[in-house]
């Protein structure tokens, strides 16, 4: 084992220890902002989309009722029909 080497290594260490800061008395720079109305409008957007429901209660309750009822049904025609035009609606 190389001594020289561990000293040098220990050395490292020590000379990465934290220093302490000095604060200084004054900020004399404040920071400012503003959002642009592109930003401003995409903030409206945000807020209300989140306060908007995720489901639509009332329309999950109609088709629980015509689940249960037995008159909900889909053809297969339609099926495929939403599926394409979601396809090519979402590769734009």
């Amino acid at each position: 084992m190389r001594i020289d080497a561990y000293n040098q290594i220990s050395q490292l260490y020590q000379a990465s220890k934290p220093k302490k800061i000095t604060k200084k008395s004054e900020a004399t720079v404040k920071e400012q902002y503003t959002v642009s109305s592109k930003g401003q409008d995409y903030q409206a957007a945000k807020k209300a989309l989140a306060a908007a429901p995720d489901i639509r209660e009332e329309k999950v309750a109609a088709l629980k009722e015509q689940i249960a009822s037995g008159s909900y049904n889909v053809s297969a025609q339609e099926i495929a029909d939403s599926v394409v035009s979601k396809f090519f609606d979402s590769s734009i």
